[in-house]
């Protein structure tokens, strides 16, 4: 029998390896640390310094995180409402640890403020106004739904939707892959339920769509991008300052 060379526990066989040097990252074998992400080295097994990667986000979806593919050895981790895009790095003085740090972070575009104030009206006529806090991704604010990296262009892509009324709206935003500066967004045109599922692929100037319904009922969008001189050294200017 072969010797066994690596074993580890984690929760609903959460388990992602990346990195340099390499890590994994994993979920604690315990019902109590979901959405709770530890990155430890491969070779060791000792936990990174700031290893303990947790959203502060109250929400019906769980977050996620994954090496990022740009083979950079970052990580990205999705919240409702920011997405962190962390650095692997040595510890100063000690070369055999290693630290997570942010590289920088893409916030939704809502509120600071989470709490409402509703009037209510009493059997006597007064006025009286409650207060609630939304959930973080509540469908009336804007909520990030897919993260996805474009390597000949070196792009990160964003998909943000908004409840308004009784349809979602839905945009694309293009990100400098290196700091995450916002360089282009496109509104879509189609409406965007969030009780459907939904996939978006980015490829050079084509944008995919596409939604199942129930019944397994497909709709697939397709968007060209044309490219405007001006616009194109506009951002390309942006794309090389960092925020």
């Amino acid at each position: 029998t072969p010797p066994l060379l690596f074993e580890v526990s984690s929760l609903e066989n959460a388990f992602q390896i990346g990195g340099h040097p390499w890590h994994y990252i994993i979920t604690p074998n315990k019902k109590k640390q979901k959405g709770v992400f530890h990155i430890c080295a491969l070779k060791d097994n000792s936990l990174a310094k700031n290893g303990i990667q947790e959203m502060e986000c109250c929400s019906l979806e769980s977050d996620w995180i994954y090496f990022h593919p740009d083979a950079s050895g970052r990580i990205i981790h999705v919240g409702p409402n920011q997405v962190k895009v962390l650095k692997l790095n040595e510890v100063e003085n000690n070369s055999a640890q290693h630290q997570i740090s942010e590289d920088f972070v893409i916030l939704a575009n809502r509120e600071k403020n989470k709490s409402e104030n509703l009037p209510t009206v009493t059997a006597s006529g007064r006025v009286v106004k409650k207060k609630f806090n939304l959930l973080d991704d509540d469908p009336e604010q804007e909520t990030f739904k897919i993260v996805d990296y474009e390597d000949e262009l070196d792009l990160l892509s964003v998909v943000a939707v908004t409840q308004i009324d009784a349809e979602g709206k839905a945009h694309l935003d293009f990100h400098c892959n290196e700091y995450g500066t916002l360089l282009k967004s496109i509104p879509l045109v189609e409406s965007w339920d969030v009780t459907y599922s939904h996939e978006v692929y980015f490829d050079r100037d084509l944008v995919l769509h596409i939604e199942q319904k129930p019944s397994r009922i497909f709709s697939c969008y397709v968007y060209q991008m044309v490219c405007d001189p001006g616009e194109e050294e506009e951002t390309i200017n942006r794309s090389c300052e960092k925020e």
